[in-house]
């Protein structure tokens, strides 16, 4: 009798949500040890600076006015959305990296940001750009990650079509 070996799927991408987790933790270690809130630290004038800020909301500071209610609800989002998107890795080829890859980034960024949720209820963010004259939201390693991983699962899909069916 012939058995059917599975094909290998994408799980072990985690372990590239898992640097980015670490990537993520160090980095705001290094931004909360190093940098006093609110005051900037120019790194390329006019461009990039580090500012120590936190954030109890989501993205531009979504919710961050609320009660309290919000820090368990974005923390239950980023935990159901990674869980939604780990299966998602479980049911694609080990080899589809254009899948893998966003999806790995994405989990690795949310989990980042629930760890800050859960110790202190806020988010620390320190990374801050400026387009031309214009600041742009103070965010973190785990927001970059978010923010890559979405776009390129986004672009990989529109212009690379699936070349992996789903299992």
């Amino acid at each position: 009798m012939m058995t059917i070996r599975p094909r290998p799927d994408a799980l072990p991408w985690l372990a590239l949500s898992l640097a980015m987790i670490l990537l993520d933790q160090l980095t705001k270690w290094w931004a909360v040890s190093s940098l006093q809130p609110e005051i900037p630290h120019p790194v390329i004038p006019g461009v990039l600076n580090w500012t120590l800020t936190f954030n109890t909301g989501a993205a531009f500071s979504f919710l961050a006015g609320s009660a309290g209610w919000q820090r368990w609800f974005f923390v239950l989002l980023a935990v159901v959305i990674s869980v939604m998107l780990s299966v998602w890795l479980a049911r694609t080829a080990r080899r589809d990296w254009r899948t893998a890859l966003p999806l790995a980034l994405i989990v690795g960024g949310a989990l980042g940001n629930v760890i800050d949720r859960l110790h202190a209820a806020r988010v620390t963010d320190f990374i801050s750009v400026f387009i031309g004259s214009y600041p742009f939201a103070v965010f973190n390693v785990a927001d970059a990650a978010i923010s890559v991983g979405a776009v390129a699962l986004i672009v990989f899909s529109l212009f690379t079509g699936s070349r992996e069916p789903v299992r």
